[in-house]
């Protein structure tokens, strides 16, 4: 990974270069990470802090009632967690019976938050510190409040026009009858007791204790199936890693139901695409690129849902080098194309990265899904709700198709290159929702193929496929780039820079480069990455 001088992108940041670092999408929850490391203790300990942190200062990508996934090395193999929580057992096709799509606010899209229980399990098995330290930051910002950062009060603006009359949000989360401005404190006492009691009884007040009955009773009070027993019944599951190699590196993703196999589908179909015949931003390269994800993510909303429900079609068929050669076939050079499911058994989001000088890198991502997630907020306890049961499907068969006690198709997605040989290359993630899996392969050619360090690939601009044959961009692409792919047939959207701020994720990026680390954070954010 070269560091040169150059700017390429527009962008005030440079990598930041350390033995030790921490990478998130606010500056405070940064901080935080740092303290524990400054405390002795390790990467897992600085990202569970800069997580548990960001519950207060970013409510408005995730809250104690989020979902969390991890993929951490520990300086000899990686390990993948999925603490996503499951639908409520009384849930079945015939309550969503009558409905177009699954409902995406209040309690008929609240499945069980597991991201507690993400916090619990990545200390127990990881972490040197005691658990109690790892949520001082955040019960302080908690209690004696904080400065809300710009771009998060703008989508808390946006949230509280959304959400207001959803049970308990404005009471949380609109002090005065409006969401707080930029620069303006706010505090959240509730939610500091609430970080308390998860601190001190590792997390059994919230699955078993008093605020799982506060949950369970706001849900039958407003009509909700979610109960005290599906709460109790949660468990986050080491689940390993699934993988794509793309020249010499290889990406690591978190099993179904997630998106991430998704990410490493459009690398499998590319490495037979010869895009080293171009350059980073060429439009010829991007094309394939788009096509790719077009054809990938077919894939994924056919066959991905909860593992257990991939019967018909595995991870490992979706995966195989000779389908994926085979979709390959399917893209032309010279035209947009949309394409349909192929038949392989025949043949509101935060992310955090943190590392230390042992060689322990976490890629940590928890998320309430749609800003603010649900819109639910448990009263007098700070537990905003995730929406995640809104990624289920109400398609009669379809493996996704909603249940009681099954786990939804998921957006959030932490990323990890590994190089030939079981060496630590990268940890990373691009939040925001769908853009996630495109964010993951467009972070992991800008670095690999091209060559890019960490904060160029994320100040580049962006792509996002949408449907059919529209594709959004960000307005800093170069306009003979966006008249390019309009002229293979693309129906190019060119986004804001306001929207941009918002559309296209926010990437963290922690690489590894002899004895130090190098880090990028995404100038969309009001993150950054620190080290020491």
């Amino acid at each position: 990974m070269s560091l040169g001088a150059a700017t390429l992108y527009p962008s005030r940041r440079s990598p930041v270069l350390a033995r030790n670092m921490v990478a998130t999408s606010q500056p405070l929850a940064v901080q935080a990470g740092v303290r524990m490391l400054l405390k002795g203790g390790n990467a897992v300990d600085a990202a569970l802090a800069a997580a548990i942190t960001l519950t207060i200062v970013e409510p408005t990508g995730n809250g104690i009632g989020s979902d969390a996934y991890a993929i951490i090395w520990d300086g000899q193999q990686l390990h993948g967690l999925n603490a996503a929580g499951r639908s409520p057992a009384a849930w079945s096709p015939e309550r969503f019976a009558g409905q177009t799509a699954m409902t995406q606010r209040g309690w008929d899209s609240v499945t069980v938050p597991g991201a507690v229980s993400a916090w619990r399990a990545m200390s127990e098995k990881f972490g040197k510190l005691p658990f109690a330290a790892l949520f001082e930051p955040g019960i302080d910002y908690a209690r004696r409040g904080f400065a809300v950062s710009p771009l998060i009060a703008e989508l808390w603006g946006r949230g509280a026009a959304l959400l207001k009359d959803k049970p308990g949000f404005a009471e949380a989360f609109m002090p005065g009858g409006r969401a707080p401005k930029a620069g303006e404190m706010f505090v959240n006492r509730p939610a500091g007791d609430t970080l308390e009691a998860i601190a001190e009884t590792k997390g059994e007040a919230f699955y078993r204790g008093i605020y799982a009955e506060k949950i369970a009773a706001h849900a039958a009070e407003h009509g909700g199936a979610l109960t005290a027993d599906d709460l109790a019944a949660h468990n986050p599951e080491w689940v390993g890693t699934i993988s794509q190699r793309f020249g010499d590196a290889i990406l690591h993703e978190i099993p179904p139901s997630g998106q991430g196999i998704a990410a490493l589908m459009a690398l499998g179909i590319l490495a037979h695409c010869r895009l080293d015949r171009y350059g980073p931003d060429d439009p010829e390269a991007l094309h394939l690129e788009i096509e790719a994800m077009k054809l990938a993510f077919a894939d994924a909303r056919a066959y991905v849902a909860d593992i257990d429900h991939m019967r018909d079609v595995t991870p490992a068929q979706l995966l195989s080098e000779d389908y994926l050669a085979s979709r390959a076939k399917l893209i032309r050079e010279d035209i947009a194309q949309q394409f349909d499911a192929g038949e392989p058994n025949r043949g509101g989001t935060v992310y955090i990265t943190a590392a230390d000088e042992s060689g322990m890198m976490v890629s940590l991502i928890q998320s309430n899904y749609m800003g603010f997630g649900s819109g639910i907020v448990v009263p007098g306890t700070g537990i905003s709700l995730q929406n995640r049961g809104a990624g289920f499907v109400l398609d009669p068969g379809h493996p996704n198709q909603v249940a009681g006690g099954k786990r939804p198709f998921h957006t959030i997605i932490p990323g990890f290159l590994m190089a030939p040989g079981n060496q630590p290359l990268m940890s990373f993630g691009v939040m925001g929702g769908p853009m996630q899996a495109q964010g993951h392969v467009q972070m992991v050619l800008r670095t690999q193929l091209w060559d890019q360090d960490v904060q160029t690939a994320a100040d580049a601009p962006r792509w996002q496929f949408l449907t059919g044959r529209e594709v959004a961009v960000e307005s800093a692409m170069a306009p003979a780039t966006i008249d390019a792919l309009r002229a293979k047939g693309h129906t190019i959207l060119v986004e804001t820079p306001d929207q941009t701020n918002f559309g296209f994720g926010g990437a963290q990026l922690i690489a590894k480069s002899g004895e130090v680390y190098i880090g990028g954070s995404d100038p969309r954010k009001d993150g950054c990455a620190i080290g020491y």
